[in-house]
């Protein structure tokens, strides 16, 4: 029987964790065509106008990276200079350009969560666009929307924005509309199920010593992977993004570069995904099946780091020309890449990389990795920075959360006599601001984490710095103790204090670093570096002790957040470059705080529950990270576990106040949900493949050591291969692998983003928001809605905002509920449906506080 794209949503079932036996991943064959659809058909059309001129090998090398440190990017591929097309530029990060120089420091990922702010993410998005394009880069490696947050201890949780999916897709997108209205190609990462550092890549892993053989597999049913993980992507999608990164992690023991029920069927079925998919660096672990499963790019393009082996490349070729590959579906990835591409303008701006990832020096060989080649210029020092500081700056202080203000400690008035400065994360790193590799130290204040998700800063700001000037400049004394141990001298200071204000944080990053024994992932919740210690030295001689806190995520406050001479707590997350000038701006009342936290705070470690794999669980086989939580992270589980928090997803405090009231709801008149049918159009083939005397290595042109390149060395295809997986035949391919007939469109499917049908309004909402205090000041309405079954939330946020209003002044806030929003995944249909079960709406000001309430009219 032909296995098809309906057949294989059947199995959907297998993927269910089993208590007997490893989770399962189906398979899903063919890897879907792009077809030019949505606002792709323009873009769409190029690209295969000019594919269609491309020979075999030039498609292959717009596939393909060069290889590790080969050229400038910390991935680029090979390009067509015969058509005018440029190897294309890859770089980090998903705050700023990474591995370069005059280039600025953005706030984290969480940051931009704590804002709420669609505008801000925008702004921010299309900023670092500028940034990448004018330093000559084509993709910027990011924004993040996996890891989602299922731990609140995993390593690169601040990369991304919230560990709720509605708040993180609305951001995501907005963040990728701004890169690429920029004229950069964003890169949604990484899909998906990447929750943890610990066992993402097993040679990693064995160089901590775990004896394993295969990297971690996340285990994760149907239901939970569209409602929570995947529900982002679909918002990317629809947003328009041009490339998407798998990750290093497996998923219900499949990885996730050859999965092909994530790529072929949740991403470029259901999700209808009309860019490439590329994988992360030595992410990619075989030729012809990582072919078929829906990867479109390898990068950086070898087997290993400077191997000069590739999977693709000329194996790619072979696969090609001896049957194993079918063209259509090398013709697809070069379309989806092209068509990308286009799409964002990036022909238009195209500059070739002004930079080096490798070094700073002005001259030095083209080639890095094998000194070979031209010895020129490789860095311009270009600086692309222009006024993003005032963005940086906003920024920093609208992700400010206010999480306790006792007796309006807060803001300061400028006229206090003594301020002390207390803790390590007030000052400077004594190493500098850029002395520790991908920012892998705790040392000094903390405005980013660690790993390939960060940048160099062109200067920080910190807040002793900040704060300092301000004090001067108003009159008064200030004082500074920054070693964390030192806690006799800031007793005493403390004491003589007319206000302490008290530095402390906690750190993360990407598992390559290890940071004080913690392997990307925190090994606790805890401040680092004596933090709590610091806190109740400053508490316990100053009755005026305000509290900062720079930190990756949540951290256990409960030992001293009720303390009564803890006046204030804030929050400022990881704000990059102008922290300290952003900070003032809160402390001292130039900004009125209107942040709300993007993830909840717990009294203890056990009340999130215990999601990290730490040690192996299946001998030396992949570690199972079994997601049987579901749905229910962050406040979700703990509205499920009846477990009261600390302070509350959602929740953040203002200089002012606001009131809430007239809540109205009212259906629309939305067409009925049809689910998506018909078929698809045939795999386009463009252009002939041609025989192997065509694509042999060019006479005259010098061979780089370790370079990736895209010809045979012989027309003996099996010689000229070092990957057995390219046979004489498809046969070890599962069934319809090779299938370029028209295919059934998935009911879920049809539109960017899934069935357009999802994105119907069905529901109008609105309530009226006033300002009931003395100064103007931001409030972000939350609209929640309760899905009404037994096993779901007890309430799910689906709508949100940032309004800015005057004293007095009132607001009607109206927004819309869509089909998407009331909907759950039906696992046996296959397809969203809105339930019979009861439905209600909540608004307010936090998860719990939500003081207007009301049923939903039934709708379909």
């Amino acid at each position: 029987m032909r296995f098809g794209w309906i057949e294989a949503a059947a199995l959907t079932a297998a993927s269910v964790v089993s208590a007997d036996e490893l989770a399962y991943s189906p398979p899903f064959y063919p890897s879907p065509w792009a077809n030019g659809q949505g606002d792709w058909a323009s873009a769409y059309e190029r690209a295969v106008a000019i594919v269609s001129q491309m020979t075999l090998a030039e498609k292959v090398n717009l596939t393909t990276g060069t290889g590790w440190e080969l050229e400038k990017c910390v991935g680029q591929t090979g390009g067509v200079p015969r058509l005018g097309i440029p190897g294309m530029c890859g770089q980090d990060s998903p705050l700023g350009v990474r591995d370069s120089d005059y280039n600025s420091a953005f706030p984290a990922g969480i940051n931009i969560g704590a804002t709420w702010d669609k505008n801000l993410a925008y702004l921010r998005g299309q900023a670092m666009g500028q940034e990448f394009s004018d330093k000559g880069a084509d993709f910027q490696l990011g924004p993040v929307a996996g890891p989602l947050g299922r731990a609140p201890d995993g390593g690169r949780n601040w990369e991304g924005f919230s560990p709720d999916p509605a708040l993180t897709g609305v951001l995501f997108a907005e963040t990728i509309k701004g890169i690429q209205d920029a004229g950069v190609v964003a890169t949604a990462k990484h899909f998906i199920g990447y929750e943890q550092e610990h066992f993402r890549e097993a040679p990693e892993a064995q160089g901590y010593g775990y004896n394993i053989t295969e990297s971690g597999s996340a285990n994760i049913d149907d239901k939970t992977m569209h409602e929570l993980y995947l529900w982002p992507f679909a918002d990317a999608v629809r947003a328009g993004v041009g490339a998407i990164m798998c990750s290093y992690n497996q998923i219900n023991n499949s990885y996730a570069c050859q999965n092909s029920y994530a790529l072929n069927k949740l991403l470029k079925g259901e999700l209808g995904f009309q860019g490439f998919v590329m994988s992360d660096w030595e992410a990619h672990h075989s030729g012809a099946s990582a072919a078929m499963a829906g990867l479109d790019m390898s990068m950086p393009g070898d087997v290993v780091f400077d191997s000069g082996t590739s999977y693709w490349g000329t194996n790619l070729t072979i696969g090609v020309l001896n049957g194993t590959v079918p063209q259509w579906r090398v013709d697809d990835m070069a379309v989806r890449i092209m068509a990308a591409y286009y799409k964002v303008g990036r022909d238009r701006l195209w500059t070739p990389p002004n930079f080096s990832s490798w070094t700073r020096d002005e001259y030095g060989f083209k080639y890095y990795y094998s000194s070979e080649g031209p010895y020129e210029v490789v860095n311009h020092f270009v600086d692309v920075r222009r006024n993003h500081s005032d963005l940086i700056r906003r920024i920093g202080a609208d992700s400010t959360v206010l999480l306790k203000n006792d007796g309006c400690a807060l803001p300061l008035t400028g006229t206090e006599r003594k301020v002390a400065l207390i803790g390590e994360d007030a000052g400077s790193n004594p190493y500098g601001a850029d002395g520790c590799s991908d920012r892998g130290c705790d040392n000094g204040t903390l405005a980013m984490g660690w790993g390939s998700g960060t940048t160099e800063y062109p200067y920080l700001v910190t807040p002793e710095q900040a704060i300092q000037a301000e004090v001067i400049q108003n009159g008064g004394t200030v004082f500074a103790v920054t070693d964390n141990w030192a806690i006799s001298q800031m007793e005493t200071l403390a004491a003589e204090a007319t206000v302490s204000l008290v530095f402390v944080n906690a750190d993360s990053g990407e598992g390559y670093i290890d940071v004080d024994g913690n392997m990307g992932d925190r090994n606790n919740l805890t401040l680092w570096g004596n933090g709590d210690n610091v806190i109740k030295a400053a508490a316990s001689n100053c009755n005026n002790t305000i509290v900062i806190i720079h930190s990756v995520g949540p951290v256990l406050v409960n030992e001293w957040y009720d303390h009564p001479n803890v006046t204030a707590i804030l929050w400022a997350g990881l704000p990059g470059q102008e922290s300290g000038n952003s900070l003032a701006d809160v402390l001292y009342g130039r900004v009125n705080p209107g942040a709300k936290s993007p993830f909840t705070w717990g009294k203890t470690r056990e009340s999130y529950q215990d999601y990290l794999i730490t040690e192996p669980n299946n001998g030396d086989g992949a570690p199972q990270e079994d997601f049987t939580e579901g749905v229910f992270i962050d406040y979700r589980g703990f509205d499920k576990r009846n477990e009261t928090p600390i302070y509350e997803f959602g929740y953040g405090l203002s200089y002012t106040t606001f009131n809430y009231s007239q809540l109205q709801v009212q259906a629309l008149n939305a067409s009925a949900y049809t689910p998506a049918s018909g078929e698809t159009e045939a795999a386009p083939t463009l252009g002939e493949a041609g025989n192997a005397s065509d694509y042999l290595y060019p006479s005259g042109l010098q061979r780089i050591t370790a370079f990736i390149y895209p010809w045979l060395n012989s027309t003996d295809l099996e010689a000229s291969s070092g990957d057995s997986s390219y046979g004489q035949s498809s046969d070890f391919l599962p069934e319809g692998a090779t299938d370029g007939s028209a295919q059934p469109i998935l009911p879920a499917g049809g539109g960017p983003g899934g069935n357009p049908a999802l994105y119907d309004d069905l529901i109008q909402v609105s309530v009226t928001i006033k300002n009931t205090g003395d100064i103007a000041g931001d409030e972000i309405p939350q609209l929640y809605v309760s899905l009404g079954g037994p096993d779901e939330p007890r309430i799910v946020l689906r709508k949100f905002d940032r309004i800015t209003l005057q004293p007095s002044e009132e607001y009607e806030w109206t927004t819309t509920l869509t089909r998407r929003d009331l909907s759950n995944w039906d696992v046996a249909a296959q397809d969203w449906i809105v339930t019979s079960y009861p439905k209600k709406v909540y608004v307010g000001s936090s998860s719990r506080k939500l003081p207007l309430r009301a049923s939903l009219p039934t709708v379909q």
